[in-house]
């Protein structure tokens, strides 16, 4: 046959799908590397670890024999090949497997090795599990605060609606000062003090916002019997204990 010209159409239009027929030359190539390949590993010297090994495996593999001492001294005393070991039979049939240890390290170190991964993976989880509950404390601290800032956002509008509220009722009885300077809503645009006034005026009062709002919600019960969460003034102070729930946004919820 003639050699095949690889620059020629034929060679280019020819269809090399997988399945398909292999050019020739290709395939007598890699046949050659195949073989050059088995004759190398035919040829290969082996290490005495590997012989080492193959010539254990093959004694493993074979059966011990009447040369072998210990089998000889069982077969006087009764035992049978394929038989288990013991006076009834309970023991095991075949020997015990061997262990054979082909690194450099000393006894105990495989031990030791497992020993320090599981005290790595037992720190692991204790970190795991410290830093979860950190998180979760984390959380329910940032809920706290949240519900807190929000009861505190609540207060300060009721107060300011008491505080208007009270400057209403106050008006209406020709009251130009308030009882407590916090009383009533300070005017957003005035004639400011001077700056040390102003401090004293905010160190005279020490009260919370939650103690604010319960002075002056008792006030506008007891001066117009008043509620502000009902947005209702009642007829007396009977009136009021009788048709109001209580003096505090809790007791109307």
């Amino acid at each position: 046959d003639e050699e095949e010209d690889y620059m020629s159409d034929l060679f280019i239009k020819q269809d090399v799908r997988p399945g398909l027929p292999m050019v020739r030359r290709v395939k007598e190539a890699i046949q050659k590397e195949e073989k050059q390949k088995e004759a190398n590993e035919k040829n290969r010297q082996k290490s005495i670890k590997e012989e080492e090994k193959e010539r254990r495996d093959l004694v493993l593999k074979s059966a011990l024999g009447n040369e072998n001492k210990g089998f000889a001294l069982l077969q006087k005393m009764g035992y049978k090949s394929g038989q288990a070991l013991g006076k009834s039979g309970e023991g095991i049939v075949e020997p015990i497997p061997l262990n054979i240890k082909t690194g450099r390290s000393g006894l105990g170190h495989d031990e030791l090795k497992k020993r320090k991964a599981e005290e790595k993976l037992e720190n692991y989880r204790q970190k795991f599990h410290m830093k979860k509950q950190a998180n979760e404390q984390a959380a329910d601290q940032f809920r706290i605060r949240f519900k807190t800032k929000q009861e505190e956002r609540k207060m300060e509008g009721d107060l300011r609606k008491s505080q208007r509220a009270c400057q209403q009722l106050d008006k209406q009885k020709d009251i130009d000062v308030p009882k407590e300077t916090w009383f009533w809503i300070e005017p957003e645009e005035e004639d400011k003090k001077d700056e040390e006034d102003k401090e004293d005026e905010c160190t005279s009062s020490d009260l919370s916002v939650s103690e604010k709002l319960h002075i002056l919600t008792a006030y506008l019960r007891e001066e117009y019997f008043y509620c502000i969460w009902c947005g209702t003034t009642y007829e007396d102070s009977e009136d009021l204990s009788s048709n109001c729930p209580g003096d505090s946004a809790a007791d109307h919820d």
